[in-house]
């Protein structure tokens, strides 16, 4: 019986887009404003029926993908597919408003469900679970997940799995962090901005890959700034200098406006402008942009907030202080 409590969260790779590429650190965090769930097609069931059924299909997709993985020998983990086939056929589907295509990981916490109900002999999802067993659980994920983009990182489901907020410190050495305490981040926050439009990840990071490739002046850019701005990013807020933090931070806003400019949307291009301007926020890639959502940092959230919505953007809140 699959228990329906069970919930597994959306994430936001808050640093490292594009620069994990070349080894800049990376930092994930789950995001339980969106999220999803296993359970199955019911008529008396109050959902989207369609969105259920589709779910239902594509499941039958993923069974046959890793049943041909278990045939072959090369799958990474034990999993119960003569049980995961019957719940199919009796209507498991996965209940989810994490926004597909938008970069929040709606396969990730897909995948995690999956290998959380049907893997056996799995990992658990201790706070005290050692490097060893994150990375045999990312590489087990990057398998799973292959079935859904071609390749992964594995990732989103590790994050989802986890539940906490994980530093990447290469691709082999991944830990799980804490961010600063709430009331060391004062009266800021970190949110999201809706842009609207879906996005396809795969040719824009092409496209940014063939750039360091072929243009050297942006390869020596990437390496010598964006790197750097990442790593110093994720340090400063993980150590808890928020000052220092806000400060590298618009450095890496400032950059992407000038160098990867094709990645934001048009419309928000001034509002990035105007963010660095004011110092009211800085904005940043959500993963690889072109769409989806924008990140968003300030260290005043409530004036930010106004300033924003006073030009009719949503603002959705992922880390703010609160007072007790």
């Amino acid at each position: 019986m699959i228990n329906k409590n069970e919930l597994y969260y959306a994430k936001i790779l808050l640093f490292g887009e594009y620069s994990v590429i070349y080894d800049s650190k990376g930092l994930s965090v789950p995001y339980s404003h969106f999220k999803g769930e296993l359970d199955f097609i019911n008529k008396n069931r109050y959902t989207d029926l369609t969105f259920a059924n589709e779910s239902n299909r594509m499941l039958v997709e993923f069974a046959t993908y890793i049943d041909k993985l278990i045939e072959d020998g090369k799958l990474l983990c034990d999993f119960n597919i003569d049980e995961f086939k019957k719940d199919i056929e009796r209507g498991l589907f996965f209940e989810s408003s994490i926004p597909q295509g938008f970069g929040l990981g709606s396969s990730g916490a897909l995948v995690a469900a999956v290998y959380d109900r049907y893997a056996s002999e799995k990992i658990t999802n201790l706070r005290r679970i050692g490097k060893k067993q994150i990375l045999k659980l990312k590489n087990i994920f990057s398998q799973l997940e292959s079935f859904f983009h071609g390749t992964s990182s594995g990732i989103d489901p590790l994050n989802s799995y986890i539940k906490m907020p994980l530093l990447i410190n290469a691709k082999s050495d991944i830990k799980i962090v804490g961010l600063p305490r709430k009331k060391k981040f004062g009266d800021g926050a970190i949110f999201l901005i809706n842009t609207g439009k879906p996005r396809k990840t795969g040719p824009l990071v092409n496209y940014f890959i063939d750039k360091v490739k072929n243009e050297i002046a942006f390869a020596r850019e990437v390496k010598n700034t964006m790197i750097p701005l990442t790593d110093n990013c994720i340090n400063s807020l993980v150590q808890g200098d928020i000052d220092e933090f806000f400060a590298h931070l618009k450095e890496l806003s400032r950059f992407q406006l000038k160098y990867m400019e094709r990645m934001i949307p048009e419309p928000f291009k001034g509002l990035w402008q105007k963010g660095i301007e004011t110092a009211s926020y800085y904005l940043k890639l959500c993963g690889s942009g072109g769409g989806g959502f924008i990140l968003g940092f300030s260290a005043n959230f409530e004036q930010a907030k106004k300033d924003l919505e006073a030009q009719n953007y949503e603002v959705i809140p992922v880390f703010q202080s609160y007072r007790s």
